[in-house]
């Protein structure tokens, strides 16, 4: 009996519960666990050797794990390998492609490989094609490709059995701006129809493109939530830029006099005009005070807003901790290839 479909977002479709890898004395992920529900997109984010590839491809069914379990629409991914691959698409960073083939060719050796029936390879190669937009570059060879075409091969051939999930690791890595915007545009897209995993160092791609976000640091999650909850995080130390044509002197004698300001310090101003950037006690709106003082002293306010968090600063703020981001990213790798081996 087929299994019949369940609606967006009511299901956990990937359970990761307690996940570790080590390599040696080196914990490249550490007892890891989280949900992703069906029907949405999730950035995946941390610093270089954070994890965050391993991971993915422990989630692909590509590396085993030291310790822990991966669901897979229930399907125990070490007892239940086929099934459970079955359901997944994969995209890493370095895309899978034979040069010397053309995408329909490609996109033929890789149905093949996955057990698509033959009556049924050429409907959905070609249905990958016009999906991701290479159906014009079917007959060149992969060689001869821009970055951007060979990224959208590469998404087709995670497409290729159309899995429920859809793993994208760095997917606008080494591309143009024109580039970077049509391979966003097709993630969009594809999140209608799939539940996508997508792994980023570009903040502003992952707050544009997923509805919700996973920050892992030293192998573990630290956050999970949208990016509008995260940036909440550090709303407690949002500040108040506050600017006017007066000395600092003078703008410390009006402000000693509003209740609930904790902390002023120096910012940036304009000529003739001097800043403060007040940090409120917790909770605290001092806009209204802070101006009423302003205007009682009869000097002249230029600036006065909030300065909210942004997701960079939450990012920042979760994995200022991390190790020797480069060392580190290049010992899992090279760690990673001769495990592989």
């Amino acid at each position: 009996m087929e299994r019949q479909k369940e609606p967006k977002g009511e299901y956990s479709l990937i359970e990761v519960r307690h996940l570790t890898k080590r390599y040696g004395a080196h914990e490249a992920v550490s007892d890891l666990s989280f949900t992703i529900e069906k029907g949405r997109v999730y950035g995946f984010l941390g610093p270089n050797g954070a994890g965050k590839s391993t991971t993915m491809n422990i989630i692909a069914g590509c590396l085993g794990a030291t310790s822990g379990q991966v669901l897979v629409d229930g399907h125990d991914m070490l007892e239940e390998p086929v099934k459970a691959k079955g359901l997944i698409g994969y995209l890493p960073e370095l895309p899978p492609l034979y040069t010397d083939m053309t995408p329909r060719e490609y996109l033929d050796f890789v149905a093949r490989a996955k057990g698509i029936p033959g009556g049924q390879r050429r409907e959905k190669i070609d249905a990958v094609m016009e999906k991701t937009g290479v159906t014009e570059m079917r007959d060149r060879l992969i060689r001869n490709l821009s970055k951007g075409y060979r990224q959208r091969v590469g998404i087709a051939q995670a497409l290729l059995g159309d899995p429920e999930v859809i793993i994208l690791d760095e997917p606008t890595v080494g591309l143009d701006p024109a580039q970077i915007i049509e391979i966003r545009e097709l993630i969009r897209e594809l999140g209608r129809e799939h539940t996508i995993i997508l792994s980023s160092h570009i903040l502003s791609e992952v707050q544009t493109v997923c509805q919700h976000i996973m920050i892992i640091s030293h192998g573990r999650l630290v956050a999970s939530d949208t990016a509008e909850n995260l940036t909440a995080l550090l709303s407690g130390t949002a500040t108040l830029r506050v600017a006017a044509r007066c000395g600092e002197e003078e703008m410390r004698r009006v402000l000693s006099g509003v209740e609930g300001v904790r902390q002023t310090e120096r910012a940036d101003a304009e000529d003739g005009e001097h800043a403060l950037r007040l940090t409120p006690e917790e909770g605290q709106d001092v806009r209204e005070k802070v101006f009423d003082a302003f205007a009682a002293a009869g000097v002249p306010l230029t600036e006065l807003h909030v300065e909210k968090a942004s997701l960079e600063d939450v990012f920042l703020e979760l994995t200022q901790d991390a190790p020797d981001a480069e060392k580190t990213a290049s010992e899992e790798k090279e760690k990673e290839e001769a495990d592989e081996a």
